[in-house]
């Protein structure tokens, strides 16, 4: 299970995409989101919205049905209600069968909350992008940008990881041990072992060490900034980050 609860996913979840309206509200559909220089402003509306309709899908159905064609979020005015809309779709779904409830999922079977939590990280995270690209404010609450950091830590250390991801084969490696401190809490090491990676949350020693606060370190894992503190070997960080992307 997320180490969130229900209500805290839930309430991450409208907050963020609150968030994301706002980011977005009054820009220009045809911009280029440049952390995503392949999608247009309206394209990332629509990946968004799109994504907790296809999660809420998947909490109804309990099994896997096809990703959608891209969604039309309307006129820019309308893009707002729209994506209020899809992450209370997402929320309802997962209360109406219940957080524990067995669904599927790219890594296996998993409880319906594993959605909930997989749309607010990646919200978490595209909201980023839509800030950056209308020049609006950007701020997370440390639980959450903790929580984007574990839950990608969880995914790429997953058993049947290499599975949907061929590429963390690559990540194997010899002890190797990338650090992130972040101030004020436990960090993260990550270990890249012969048969494959493990992490563990704490400030334990790294071949490579990279400090700041928990949003910066999410930022930086998520490719989205460059890392500004960094000790030790740094092209064991730049290996990590050109091929740890899903």
């Amino acid at each position: 299970m997320p180490a969130l609860d229900y209500a805290r996913l839930a309430e991450g979840l409208r907050e963020q995409t609150e968030g994301f309206a706002e980011a977005v509200a009054g820009g220009d559909p045809e911009a280029v989101v440049p952390t995503c220089p392949e999608w247009r402003l309206r394209t990332l509306v629509s990946h968004v919205g799109q994504a907790d309709r296809w999660g809420a899908a998947l909490v109804r159905e309990g099994v896997a049905v096809p990703y959608p064609d891209e969604a039309d979020p309307g006129a820019p005015d309308e893009w707002g209600a729209w994506l209020r809309a899809g992450a209370g779709e997402l929320v309802e779904a997962v209360r109406e069968v219940g957080a524990d409830a067995e669904v599927w999922s790219f890594v296996g079977p998993v409880p319906a909350a594993f959605w909930l939590r997989r749309m607010l990280c990646e919200t978490v995270i595209h909201r980023y992008d839509a800030a950056l690209t209308t020049g609006t404010g950007y701020e997370v609450a440390d639980d959450l940008a903790a929580d984007v950091i574990t839950e990608g830590a969880e995914l790429m250390s997953h058993p049947r990881g290499e599975t949907f991801k061929p590429e963390l084969a690559l990540m194997r490696g010899a002890g190797q041990r990338l650090a992130f401190r972040a101030r004020g809490m436990a960090g993260w090491v990550i270990h890249r072992l012969p048969e494959g990676l493990r992490w563990e949350r704490g400030n334990g020693p790294g071949d490579v060490v990279v400090s700041g606060t928990v949003t910066e370190i999410m930022l930086v894992l998520s490719r989205r900034t460059p890392p500004a503190d960094v000790s030790g070997d740094s092209a064991l960080l730049e290996h990590w980050l050109a091929h740890s992307a899903f």
